[in-house]
């Protein structure tokens, strides 16, 4: 995989930032946009050979860029993130084009692992693993933010957009 193009798009800067740091240290050649216009506009220039597409964004979401993307990249592989994951999405994404699907919060290697792997397997297993909650999601991406910042709290709380002593406080708390 190392040596292709992706375009990443996706409004929440922390997560860009993270994904695109991660990409390029696995040899991608990455382009970030964090919405439906500059993702045209980098994909009109650049011609990527894949893409991440958020699904919630709050001017377009991400099957309207996965269409716009798909006449100007014909043989784009697109996976699409979702906080949202359902069934009719990602039905959805795969007639649009979108070769699978990942639901957040997900790191590199899982985003990167969707461009291998088939959306709906033949002999899907059903899963005794229920999907995160709310505070498990939550416990997740401070530890991941915190873990990016290198431990430090101050600017671990600036990239979460919360007060230090919040995040301090959530620190203390077991985890869910």
């Amino acid at each position: 995989m190392a040596g292709r193009t992706v375009l990443l798009v996706d409004d929440d800067d922390t997560l860009r930032m993270r994904l695109e740091k991660a990409f390029t240290k696995r040899g991608l050649t990455v382009f970030c946009a964090a919405n439906l216009h500059a993702a045209i506009e980098i994909a009109q220039k650049h011609r990527p050979e894949m893409a991440v597409l958020d699904l919630k964004m709050p001017d377009n979401s991400g099957l309207q860029v996965l269409k716009e993307l798909m006449t100007i990249c014909p043989d784009l592989e697109a996976v699409i993130l979702t906080g949202y994951g359902s069934i009719a999405n990602a039905v959805e994404a795969v007639k649009l084009g979108a070769i699978n699907y990942v639901t957040k919060p997900a790191d590199a290697d899982q985003v990167l692992a969707a461009f291998e792997t088939e959306p709906f397997p033949e002999e899907a297993e059903v899963s005794d693993q229920h999907p995160p909650s709310l505070a498990e999601a939550q416990w997740e991406h401070i530890h991941r933010v915190l873990a990016d910042c290198g431990g430090n709290i101050s600017e671990a709380a600036r990239r979460l957009d919360i007060p230090r002593r919040t995040l301090q406080r959530k620190l203390k708390k077991m985890a869910p």
